[in-house]
């Protein structure tokens, strides 16, 4: 089942995604259950939280695969929502 994940980051917190980055790409590699992903953009197009699109059985393992995300280790999101996601189109 497909999960949206939407992250919203702290204020001023671009350096810690930054120091952070490799090590949350590794984790989507290394996990494989991330049918797509991407920094969500500000307006003056700096990184300022994630979409990421989880290919999972269930909101249980959506929420684990969160917990283990190193931006969670690293405590840049101010929020985290996911929820139930269906592709229709792409």
């Amino acid at each position: 089942m497909l999960y949206a994940l939407t992250a919203r980051d702290k204020a001023g917190a671009l350096e810690i995604r930054k120091a952070n980055r490799d090590a949350h790409l590794a984790y989507i590699k290394d996990t494989g259950v991330v049918a797509m992903a991407g920094p969500l953009l500000d307006d003056a197009g700096e990184m300022c939280g994630s979409l990421v699109i989880l290919d999972v059985e269930d909101m249980a393992a959506a929420q684990a695969w969160a917990a283990g995300d190193p931006y969670k280790a690293a405590d840049l999101f101010e929020s985290v929502e996911i929820i139930a996601w269906k592709k229709v189109i792409g």
